[in-house]
């Protein structure tokens, strides 16, 4: 059985092997720490002269790494966590992400972003947060979202080697313990994927009637998304599918919008804070396409900050018993 994680870190060791212009940077990266969450393990001891350990300035560890991607590189930034991605906005968005656009497409920045996410460690408010909505929408910066279906270490590969802008790769931390599933060997569920730059999986339990609603979920939400699913047909006989995104911006909705034009409701997970987030941004853009006869809701994070108490983060963070109430609502 491989984890996420493993999956991850074996990636890395793939990509620095297939091209000596990937170096990987970043906070305490070196061995025997090999970062926070270990997906640099080794990294340093098999190429010690590509992986660079920076001070604590995540505005100077872009930075250098955009002058490096400019100059011909492919550097890999580790974000110890996501929560740290405000002290690197202004390098992003205001250079990685634009300088293609500002040198009339004489530069690219083959640049990849890579930190961990979320809740549900007890880590507080300051490192458990779900920033990604707050750079979706930029202009010239892909955000891909890493999930355990499939192969998640193939996805960043893919990102480090054959993208020419910069990616933003999310990483929920409750998904590096999970073991990678591949497509045919999740239980009584259907997975298909459906052809895209980036993954997109269609999920829905074996031999199913007619679904009566869709969920719209990415990273570790898609997770909890499948269990309700499951307990939605075995405990309330009320039949899901579900859409599983791993590109969050720019948005290909094509396959959402095939699978709600069936069910015309819909239902999007994640762990942002609710207000203006992805949820909203693809439910007015299903909208805009389907039409006033979509009936949809959103589930995510109540809008404040999170606790480090075990018990008021469970309240704060969606979870597998909210998914149900809001399908049963949505298909009342």
């Amino acid at each position: 059985m491989t984890t996420v994680l493993e999956s991850l870190n074996r990636s890395l060791h793939t990509c620095m092997k297939t091209s000596d212009k990937v170096y990987f940077i970043g906070e305490d990266v070196l061995d025997p720490y090999g970062g926070a969450f270990k997906i640099a393990r080794g990294l340093s001891t098999a190429f010690p002269e590509r992986v660079i350990t920076t001070p604590i300035s995540e505005a100077g560890i872009v930075g250098a790494a955009t002058g490096m991607a400019i100059r011909g590189l492919r550097p890999i930034v580790e974000i110890m966590f996501g929560d740290f991605l405000t002290l690197a906005a202004d390098q992003i968005i205001n250079y990685a992400a634009k300088l293609r656009w500002m040198s009339d497409d004489r530069v690219r920045v083959p640049l990849v972003v890579r930190t961990p996410m979320g809740g549900g460690r007890g880590y507080g408010p300051t490192h458990s947060q779900s920033l990604e909505k707050h750079f979706l929408g930029t202009p010239g910066l892909r955000i891909i979202a890493a999930t355990a279906l499939d192969d998640p270490g193939k996805l960043l590969q893919k990102v480090v080697l054959d993208e020419n802008d910069p990616v933003l790769f999310i990483e929920h931390k409750l998904l590096y313990g999970l073991p990678v599933q591949p497509l045919n060997s999740i239980p009584e569920f259907e997975v298909r994927r459906v052809k895209a730059d980036y993954p997109v999986y269609h999920l829905a339990i074996n031999d199913a009637p007619q679904p009566r609603l869709t969920l719209a979920a990415y990273g570790y939400m898609a997770e909890l998304a499948r269990k309700a699913v499951q307990r939605l047909a075995y405990e309330h006989e009320v039949f899901a599918e579900m859409i599983v995104f791993t590109q969050l911006s720019p948005f290909n909705l094509a396959p959402l919008i095939d699978s709600v034009i069936r069910t015309k409701r819909l239902l999007t997970v994640e762990e942002g804070t609710l207000t203006h987030g992805w949820g909203a941004e693809i439910l007015a853009k299903t909208l805009e396409t389907i039409g006033p006869s979509l009936q949809a809701r959103r589930l995510a994070a109540l809008d404040m900050p999170i606790a480090a108490s075990g018990p008021l983060e469970d309240t704060i963070l969606p979870n597998i018993d909210a998914i149900i109430r809001s399908c049963l609502q949505l298909a009342s």
